[in-house]
Protein backbone atom coordinates (compact mmCIF):
# COMPACT_ATOMS: atom_id res chain seq x y z
CA UNK A 1 0.00 0.00 0.00
CA UNK A 2 3.11 2.56 1.03
CA UNK A 3 4.80 1.84 -1.93
CA UNK A 4 1.45 2.00 -4.38
CA UNK A 5 1.44 5.85 -2.91
CA UNK A 6 5.14 6.69 -3.15
CA UNK A 7 4.84 5.51 -6.87
CA UNK A 8 1.61 7.22 -7.22
CA UNK A 9 3.10 10.22 -5.76
CA UNK A 10 6.10 10.10 -7.96
CA UNK A 11 4.28 9.46 -11.06
CA UNK A 12 2.54 13.46 -10.46
CA UNK A 13 5.41 14.92 -9.50
CA UNK A 14 7.07 13.67 -12.82
CA UNK A 15 3.80 14.55 -14.80
CA UNK A 16 3.54 18.29 -13.40
CA UNK A 17 7.39 18.33 -14.08
CA UNK A 18 7.16 17.60 -17.69
CA UNK A 19 3.75 19.72 -17.51
CA UNK A 20 6.08 22.96 -16.33
CA UNK A 21 8.75 21.38 -18.51
CA UNK A 22 6.43 22.02 -21.70
CA UNK A 23 5.28 25.10 -20.35
CA UNK A 24 8.42 27.22 -19.41
CA UNK A 25 9.64 25.73 -22.90
CA UNK A 26 6.37 27.43 -24.71
CA UNK A 27 6.66 30.60 -27.19
CA UNK A 28 5.05 33.81 -25.95
CA UNK A 29 3.97 34.10 -29.78
CA UNK A 30 3.66 30.53 -31.44
CA UNK A 31 1.85 31.56 -34.22
CA UNK A 32 2.12 35.25 -35.25
CA UNK A 33 -0.08 36.85 -37.54
CA UNK A 34 0.89 39.72 -40.32
CA UNK A 35 -0.24 42.82 -41.73
CA UNK A 36 -1.65 43.10 -45.03
CA UNK A 37 0.48 45.93 -45.12
CA UNK A 38 3.60 44.56 -45.52
CA UNK A 39 3.13 42.38 -48.27
CA UNK A 40 1.21 45.62 -50.13
CA UNK A 41 3.34 45.96 -53.05
CA UNK A 42 2.89 41.89 -53.40
CA UNK A 43 -1.11 42.43 -53.04
CA UNK A 44 -1.13 45.08 -55.65
CA UNK A 45 0.09 42.95 -58.19
CA UNK A 46 -1.55 39.03 -57.61
CA UNK A 47 -3.60 39.04 -54.03
CA UNK A 48 -4.37 34.68 -54.85
CA UNK A 49 -0.53 34.49 -54.81
CA UNK A 50 0.70 37.05 -52.14
CA UNK A 51 -1.90 34.96 -49.71
CA UNK A 52 -0.08 31.60 -51.03
CA UNK A 53 3.29 33.15 -50.35
CA UNK A 54 2.26 34.01 -46.79
CA UNK A 55 1.07 30.30 -45.97
CA UNK A 56 4.10 29.00 -47.38
CA UNK A 57 5.66 31.44 -44.43
CA UNK A 58 3.58 29.55 -41.81
CA UNK A 59 1.23 32.28 -41.17
CA UNK A 60 -2.41 32.08 -41.16
CA UNK A 61 -3.78 35.09 -39.54
CA UNK A 62 -4.02 38.62 -41.21
CA UNK A 63 -4.73 41.84 -40.06
CA UNK A 64 -6.19 43.50 -43.54
CA UNK A 65 -6.20 47.28 -44.30
CA UNK A 66 -6.72 47.03 -47.55
CA UNK A 67 -9.33 44.86 -49.73
CA UNK A 68 -7.02 45.25 -52.77
CA UNK A 69 -9.57 45.53 -55.12
CA UNK A 70 -11.49 42.69 -54.06
CA UNK A 71 -14.88 42.71 -52.46
CA UNK A 72 -14.87 41.49 -48.90
CA UNK A 73 -16.83 38.27 -50.05
CA UNK A 74 -13.76 37.86 -52.86
CA UNK A 75 -11.53 37.92 -50.28
CA UNK A 76 -12.85 35.63 -47.80
CA UNK A 77 -13.33 32.97 -50.44
CA UNK A 78 -9.69 33.03 -50.82
CA UNK A 79 -8.93 33.26 -47.37
CA UNK A 80 -10.88 29.94 -46.97
CA UNK A 81 -9.67 28.37 -50.07
CA UNK A 82 -6.32 28.38 -47.81
CA UNK A 83 -7.26 27.79 -44.48
CA UNK A 84 -6.39 31.78 -43.46
CA UNK A 85 -8.44 33.69 -41.45
CA UNK A 86 -8.69 37.45 -41.26
CA UNK A 87 -9.17 38.76 -37.27
CA UNK A 88 -8.49 42.36 -37.86
CA UNK A 89 -10.12 44.41 -40.77
CA UNK A 90 -8.24 47.90 -40.58
CA UNK A 91 -10.23 51.21 -42.37
CA UNK A 92 -9.34 54.96 -42.29
CA UNK A 93 -10.44 56.95 -39.94
CA UNK A 94 -13.09 59.09 -42.35
CA UNK A 95 -14.98 55.46 -42.51
CA UNK A 96 -15.14 54.82 -38.80
CA UNK A 97 -16.72 58.84 -38.97
CA UNK A 98 -18.76 58.35 -41.96
CA UNK A 99 -19.21 54.73 -42.98
CA UNK A 100 -19.66 52.46 -39.90
CA UNK A 101 -22.46 50.43 -41.14
CA UNK A 102 -20.68 49.26 -44.51
CA UNK A 103 -17.53 48.48 -42.10
CA UNK A 104 -19.11 46.40 -39.90
CA UNK A 105 -20.40 44.30 -42.71
CA UNK A 106 -17.58 44.16 -44.71
CA UNK A 107 -16.16 42.77 -40.92
CA UNK A 108 -18.16 40.38 -40.27
CA UNK A 109 -18.50 38.85 -44.20
CA UNK A 110 -14.21 38.72 -43.48
CA UNK A 111 -14.64 36.80 -40.34
CA UNK A 112 -12.63 40.08 -38.46
CA UNK A 113 -13.65 39.95 -34.27
CA UNK A 114 -11.85 43.61 -34.70
CA UNK A 115 -12.15 46.65 -36.50
CA UNK A 116 -8.89 49.03 -36.33
CA UNK A 117 -8.36 52.54 -37.57
CA UNK A 118 -4.07 53.28 -37.65
CA UNK A 119 -4.39 56.98 -37.44
CA UNK A 120 -6.21 60.45 -36.65
CA UNK A 121 -6.26 63.23 -39.42
CA UNK A 122 -5.17 66.79 -37.77
CA UNK A 123 -3.44 70.11 -39.18
CA UNK A 124 0.24 70.00 -38.91
CA UNK A 125 2.86 69.96 -37.65
CA UNK A 126 1.19 68.95 -34.21
CA UNK A 127 -1.75 67.11 -32.53
CA UNK A 128 -3.73 68.87 -30.31
CA UNK A 129 -6.13 68.73 -27.23
CA UNK A 130 -8.83 69.94 -29.38
CA UNK A 131 -8.09 66.89 -32.30
CA UNK A 132 -7.91 64.42 -29.49
CA UNK A 133 -11.58 65.67 -27.65
CA UNK A 134 -13.05 65.00 -31.29
CA UNK A 135 -11.43 61.87 -30.93
CA UNK A 136 -12.79 60.58 -28.34
CA UNK A 137 -16.19 61.89 -29.72
CA UNK A 138 -15.67 59.90 -32.56
CA UNK A 139 -14.41 56.81 -31.19
CA UNK A 140 -16.96 56.50 -28.45
CA UNK A 141 -19.75 55.81 -30.76
CA UNK A 142 -18.12 54.50 -33.81
CA UNK A 143 -17.09 52.15 -31.07
CA UNK A 144 -20.62 51.86 -29.59
CA UNK A 145 -21.68 50.89 -33.13
CA UNK A 146 -19.42 47.99 -33.48
CA UNK A 147 -20.15 46.76 -30.79
CA UNK A 148 -23.96 46.31 -31.27
CA UNK A 149 -22.61 43.74 -34.03
CA UNK A 150 -20.63 41.94 -31.84
CA UNK A 151 -17.24 43.83 -32.96
CA UNK A 152 -14.35 45.59 -31.09
CA UNK A 153 -13.20 48.69 -32.25
CA UNK A 154 -9.30 49.15 -31.88
CA UNK A 155 -7.26 52.45 -32.19
CA UNK A 156 -3.53 51.79 -33.11
CA UNK A 157 -1.31 54.65 -31.81
CA UNK A 158 1.04 55.94 -34.24
CA UNK A 159 3.22 58.15 -31.98
CA UNK A 160 1.94 61.73 -32.23
CA UNK A 161 -0.34 61.28 -29.52
CA UNK A 162 2.03 61.49 -26.81
CA UNK A 163 2.44 64.84 -26.52
CA UNK A 164 2.73 65.47 -23.46
CA UNK A 165 -0.73 66.80 -21.71
CA UNK A 166 -1.50 68.03 -18.11
CA UNK A 167 0.05 64.89 -16.12
CA UNK A 168 0.75 62.32 -18.96
CA UNK A 169 0.15 62.76 -22.46
CA UNK A 170 -2.69 62.82 -24.77
CA UNK A 171 -2.72 59.39 -25.34
CA UNK A 172 -3.39 59.23 -21.89
CA UNK A 173 -6.16 61.69 -22.81
CA UNK A 174 -7.88 59.76 -25.57
CA UNK A 175 -7.83 56.13 -23.54
CA UNK A 176 -9.02 57.47 -19.84
CA UNK A 177 -12.00 59.62 -22.05
CA UNK A 178 -12.99 56.82 -24.31
CA UNK A 179 -15.90 54.17 -22.82
CA UNK A 180 -14.10 51.14 -21.88
CA UNK A 181 -16.78 49.08 -23.49
CA UNK A 182 -16.69 50.24 -27.15
CA UNK A 183 -13.13 51.30 -27.15
CA UNK A 184 -10.13 49.40 -27.24
CA UNK A 185 -6.25 49.73 -28.54
CA UNK A 186 -3.87 48.41 -30.81
CA UNK A 187 -0.05 48.87 -29.40
CA UNK A 188 2.34 49.25 -32.63
CA UNK A 189 5.91 49.03 -30.95
CA UNK A 190 7.56 51.30 -33.79
CA UNK A 191 5.39 54.04 -32.90
CA UNK A 192 5.51 53.71 -29.35
CA UNK A 193 9.70 53.59 -28.70
CA UNK A 194 9.74 56.23 -31.30
CA UNK A 195 7.89 58.95 -29.48
CA UNK A 196 10.14 57.99 -26.17
CA UNK A 197 7.76 55.77 -24.43
CA UNK A 198 8.34 53.03 -22.84
CA UNK A 199 5.75 49.74 -24.05
CA UNK A 200 5.97 47.99 -20.87
CA UNK A 201 5.18 50.77 -18.80
CA UNK A 202 2.09 51.38 -21.03
CA UNK A 203 0.81 48.22 -20.98
CA UNK A 204 1.14 47.62 -17.30
CA UNK A 205 -0.57 50.94 -17.20
CA UNK A 206 -3.70 50.12 -19.44
CA UNK A 207 -3.70 46.35 -18.98
CA UNK A 208 -7.76 46.03 -19.87
CA UNK A 209 -7.71 48.63 -22.65
CA UNK A 210 -4.82 46.96 -24.94
CA UNK A 211 -6.22 43.94 -27.50
CA UNK A 212 -3.83 43.61 -30.34
CA UNK A 213 -0.53 44.41 -30.80
CA UNK A 214 1.60 45.38 -34.23
CA UNK A 215 5.37 43.47 -33.59
CA UNK A 216 7.74 46.19 -35.43
CA UNK A 217 11.36 47.14 -34.11
CA UNK A 218 13.53 50.65 -34.34
CA UNK A 219 16.89 50.63 -35.93
CA UNK A 220 19.23 51.44 -32.73
CA UNK A 221 20.84 54.60 -32.12
CA UNK A 222 17.94 56.34 -33.65
CA UNK A 223 16.05 59.23 -32.22
CA UNK A 224 12.23 59.80 -32.80
CA UNK A 225 9.72 62.48 -32.08
CA UNK A 226 6.06 63.30 -32.21
CA UNK A 227 6.11 63.39 -36.06
CA UNK A 228 4.76 59.95 -36.40
CA UNK A 229 6.97 59.65 -39.09
CA UNK A 230 10.42 57.75 -40.08
CA UNK A 231 12.41 56.87 -43.15
CA UNK A 232 11.12 53.51 -43.58
CA UNK A 233 14.96 52.21 -43.57
CA UNK A 234 14.42 52.77 -39.28
CA UNK A 235 11.97 49.87 -39.66
CA UNK A 236 14.26 46.49 -38.90
CA UNK A 237 13.73 42.88 -38.35
CA UNK A 238 12.51 41.74 -35.04
CA UNK A 239 14.97 41.42 -32.82
CA UNK A 240 17.89 44.10 -33.89
CA UNK A 241 16.35 47.04 -33.12
CA UNK A 242 15.40 49.21 -29.85
CA UNK A 243 12.48 47.36 -28.72
CA UNK A 244 13.31 44.66 -25.93
CA UNK A 245 10.48 41.87 -27.20
CA UNK A 246 10.92 40.31 -24.19
CA UNK A 247 9.92 42.09 -22.03
CA UNK A 248 6.86 43.38 -24.09
CA UNK A 249 5.71 40.19 -24.65
CA UNK A 250 6.09 39.51 -20.55
CA UNK A 251 4.42 42.38 -20.01
CA UNK A 252 1.88 41.37 -22.72
CA UNK A 253 0.80 38.46 -21.12
CA UNK A 254 -1.17 40.46 -18.10
CA UNK A 255 -3.36 42.62 -20.65
CA UNK A 256 -6.20 41.15 -22.92
CA UNK A 257 -4.00 40.89 -25.96
CA UNK A 258 -5.47 38.20 -28.70
CA UNK A 259 -3.55 38.79 -31.26
CA UNK A 260 -0.07 39.65 -32.47
CA UNK A 261 1.22 40.57 -36.06
CA UNK A 262 4.31 41.19 -37.68
CA UNK A 263 4.68 44.55 -39.64
CA UNK A 264 7.45 45.35 -41.86
CA UNK A 265 7.64 48.75 -43.68
CA UNK A 266 10.75 47.47 -46.21
CA UNK A 267 10.85 46.26 -49.87
CA UNK A 268 12.59 42.89 -48.76
CA UNK A 269 9.87 41.72 -46.87
CA UNK A 270 10.31 38.30 -48.46
CA UNK A 271 13.50 37.73 -46.98
CA UNK A 272 12.84 39.50 -43.68
CA UNK A 273 9.70 38.31 -42.53
CA UNK A 274 11.06 34.74 -42.01
CA UNK A 275 13.45 35.90 -39.99
CA UNK A 276 11.19 37.98 -37.76
CA UNK A 277 9.16 34.82 -37.69
CA UNK A 278 12.20 32.98 -36.37
CA UNK A 279 13.29 35.06 -33.71
CA UNK A 280 9.59 36.50 -32.21
CA UNK A 281 9.04 32.72 -31.95
CA UNK A 282 12.36 31.91 -30.48
CA UNK A 283 11.44 33.82 -27.18
CA UNK A 284 9.91 31.25 -24.50
CA UNK A 285 7.87 31.69 -21.55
Amino acid sequence: MYNKLISGIAAILLLLSFSCSNSANQAFVPDPGVVSYTFRTQFQEDVPGTLDIIREMGITNIEFSNLFGKTATELRALLDERGMICTSYGVGYNRIVGDIDNVAEEARILGAKYVRVASIPYERPEFTIENAKQTVVDFNRAGELLHREGIYFCYHNHGFEFRPYEDGTLFDYIVQNTDPRYVSFEMDLLWTVHPGQDPVELLERYPERFRLMHLKDFRKGVVGDFSGSTPRENDVVLGTGQVDFPAVLRAAQNTNIEYYYIEDESPDVIERVPQSIEYITSIKR
